[in-house]
């Protein structure tokens, strides 16, 4: 039986996982979440996540959400290098992933609430909270750019679970507006994944269809 990922195509962190499993060779079965029609909330959905948040994966009998947590879950079923070669690379891209989740992806997210969300509720977005985001993705994005001038990827210098993780926010930046194109380097390394990972790049169209189909629905133009 196929491992089911809930969650709704125009969402990065479903992308993160999807790509994850398709570069781990994976079978997964996708459950399509209308996030857009309140289906994360439905009595059903938050039997599996009570957050109301997507994506989530079940396994059998075994429930899981947040994605960082779902892709070390499937590297270590599948036995792949993607969560790490030795213990030392484990905790590399461990750190990565925390960093990400509570310093980087994090202030996507909530740019991504403002500009866009809101715009889908008829709703201004809040420039101070635009701004601070702003300033605090500058901040991670300038040591990821230093990082990444003697680096081809985040741990090793090849491709493991930290960089589907810190790709997440450019899922949306090219409608979000969130300053990742000031980094070349930053630029660079994502032109990267979407040449060598098909699953990055096919996962990309998946999530602009989604998007911006949305957005036109709507009538809404940025």
């Amino acid at each position: 039986m196929a491992i089911k990922i809930y969650g709704d195509p125009g969402s990065g962190s479903r992308r993160r996982v999807t790509a994850a499993a398709a570069a781990m060779g994976i079978d997964i079965e996708i459950v399509n979440v209308d996030l857009f029609k309140g289906e994360s909330h439905t009595p059903e959905f938050l039997e599996l996540n009570p957050h109301g948040l997507s994506p989530v994966m079940v396994d059998g009998d075994f429930v899981l959400y947040e994605s960082a947590a779902i892709n070390l879950y499937l590297a270590e079923k599948a036995g792949s290098d993607l969560a790490g070669k030795t213990i030392r690379e484990k905790y590399e891209i461990l750190q990565w992933m925390f960093w990400s989740g509570e310093q980087w992806r994090i202030f996507a997210t909530l740019t991504f609430d403002e500009v866009l969300g809101k715009r889908f509720m008829g709703r201004p977005a809040d420039e101070t909270i635009v701004q601070l985001a702003a300033d605090k993705i500058r901040a991670g994005a300038a040591v990821l750019d230093a990082h990444l001038a003697e680096h081809d990827y985040i741990v090793g210098d090849r491709l493991t679970l930290a960089d589907f993780d810190i790709a997440g926010p450019f899922s949306q930046n090219e409608r979000t507006k969130i300053p990742l194109n000031e980094f070349p380097n930053l630029v660079a390394w994502q032109q990267r994944l979407l040449d060598t990972v098909p699953g990055w790049a096919a996962t990309k169209r998946e999530v602009d269809e989604r998007i911006d189909g949305a957005l036109a629905g709507a009538g809404i133009e940025l």
